[in-house]
């Protein structure tokens, strides 16, 4: 009876010692809707590849998905978050206060911000300002900051379609948004008068703009039913669907792939996914699941996903991406300064 307790216990240490090990088979991870694509795809090439289950995705925005890796290093928190944009400083600091002290940034490529619309109409070309004037909460006339009076298109700049004002684009969860605000509206309004030389970014409420949720293709659908509205969402999502839509030129610039990553196009962006560093010894795969990731066969030159709609990092920098991956060099606060 001796013998077998002490069998019966070291088995049970021997269980437990695996478990910790190794506590969960299944990766779990969350965020962007604009990196979701190239997230699954990855994740089904992974799962079909190496034997391991795939990896759950969900899609909660970039910062739906930040708040929950945030939530500490238990194994019930996320171990990758997807992100349209880079971490704040904010999310930094909300991750070193729960515990997260070990993370990895990962910039997987780039993406433009299309403004897109159904292929039945003729190209059209609409500068920064004309996209500002038809989303923001106020804007200025006879000097003043007044609710946005604009219904129509032509309202704003004689040049452009006598046609409703009506945009679906993404909430106020979504990197995209963020990426959005910042790149359209407050780099316009810190130059345009009557906005005092200050930055500004309240998005109108009265209907003409309508957030759609974090399914970009729920945006595609509406567009490929309603002619005349305008939808806001990343390239890939454009380069999906360019039977039935097509992007407008900003700035006088279309948002094709060279444009993109040269940043001539004007509302181009950064892909990034960040990884859990005190979850790698204890999720079976997560380590090769990320290797898999930043591979040539995904993210190269001509790689799968650029079959999707990324496009492609230089290759300098994709080899300096792998190198801080192989060394888990970690996210510093200094780092999201730059």
């Amino acid at each position: 009876m001796k013998k077998l307790l002490v069998l019966t216990l070291a088995a049970g240490l021997m269980a437990l010692t695996t478990f910790a090990a190794h506590a969960r088979d299944q990766i779990r991870i969350v965020g962007s809707s604009t990196v979701y694509p190239f997230a699954s795809y990855v994740a089904e090439e992974f799962g079909a590849t190496t034997g391991n289950p795939t990896p759950i995705i969900e899609s909660t925005g970039s910062g739906g998905g930040h708040k929950l890796f945030s939530q500490g290093v238990d194994l019930n928190t996320p171990d990758i978050t997807n992100s349209s944009r880079r971490m704040k400083t904010s999310e930094f600091d909300k991750n070193m206060d729960a515990g997260v002290k070990k993370i990895v940034e990962v910039v997987i490529g780039y993406d433009g911000i299309a403004v897109a619309f159904n292929n039945s109409n003729p190209d059209i070309n609409l500068t920064r300002k004309d996209i500002t004037l038809a989303v923001a909460e106020e804007v200025p006339v006879n000097g003043k900051l007044v609710p946005n009076p604009y219904k129509n298109w032509n309202e704003i700049n004689s040049s452009l379609p006598n046609r409703p004002i009506l945009i679906y684009g993404p909430p106020t969860s979504s990197g995209t948004r963020d990426a959005f605000e910042e790149l359209v509206m407050e780099a316009t309004t810190k130059k345009m008068a009557g906005y005092g030389n200050k930055k500004y970014k309240k998005i109108r409420q009265d209907g003409l703009y309508v957030p759609a949720g974090e399914n970009d293709n729920l945006i595609v659908q509406k567009l490929a039913k309603d002619k005349e509205a305008f939808g806001i969402f990343g390239y890939s999502f454009l380069e999906e669907n360019s039977d039935r839509l097509k992007g407008a030129m900003v700035d006088g610039v279309k948002p094709v792939p060279a444009k993109i990553s040269s940043g001539e196009y004007p509302v181009s962006r950064s892909l990034f996914f960040y990884v859990k560093v005190d979850h790698l010894s204890k999720v079976d795969g997560l380590e090769e699941f990320v290797d898999m990731f930043l591979s040539e066969m995904m993210i190269g030159t001509d790689g799968l996903l650029k079959s999707i709609g990324l496009i492609p990092l230089p290759a300098d920098e994709r080899d300096a991406l792998r190198a801080r991956w192989e060394k888990r060099q970690l996210l510093t606060k200094a780092d999201l300064a730059h």
